[in-house]
């Protein structure tokens, strides 16, 4: 009996703690599994010290890939072509004055291999934003670390696609 109880405790304990993990977004990532041909490979970009740039090879280096100074002829080439930011009013205040915005964090990139045809990407990344004048100066900091985390958000999607791209 006691047996069965302290299972049932165990089974129940397990159970809330798998709950509380998925619920917050929790997920395993482990490195991404990229071709062999995108294991080195040249980062260009029309911003060259943009933040995405940055990050994106800094996430690189981190996932263990070679990202080469300059291009270099056989080597594989990711180009962000653009990455921009737009807003969209969602809301207004009785005065008039906006009370929402829906952030759209728009990314458009090529990879491109020797002897084959350029592969371009595009996606969206969306976020709502409540503004508020009486706070000026805090919601400002909250748009940029906002618009911070949908640029983690988008290297993240950039390599995942990366891992799925067929060579």
């Amino acid at each position: 009996m006691k047996r069965t109880i302290r299972h049932i405790k165990a089974v129940t304990s397990f159970l809330l703690v798998a709950c509380f993990i998925t619920g917050c977004g929790f997920q395993l990532r482990g490195d991404y599994l990229l071709a062999p041909e995108l294991q080195t490979l040249y980062v260009s970009s029309v911003d060259k010290h943009g933040e995405l740039t940055r990050l994106f090879k800094k996430h690189l280096k981190m996932n263990n890939v070679e990202v080469l100074p300059s291009y270099q002829v056989g080597k594989a080439e990711l180009r962000i072509l653009k990455d921009s930011l737009d807003r969209r009013t969602l809301s207004v205040f009785p005065n008039g004055q906006v009370a929402e915005y829906e952030l759209i964090y728009t990314v458009r990139y090529q990879i491109r291999m020797e002897d084959k045809e350029p592969q371009n990407f595009v996606f969206e990344l969306n976020r709502d934003y409540q503004d508020d004048p009486d706070v000026a100066l805090a919601k400002s900091r909250e748009l940029n670390l906002m618009l911070s985390e949908m640029r983690l958000n988008a290297v993240d999607r950039i390599l995942r696609s990366m891992a799925s791209v067929q060579l």
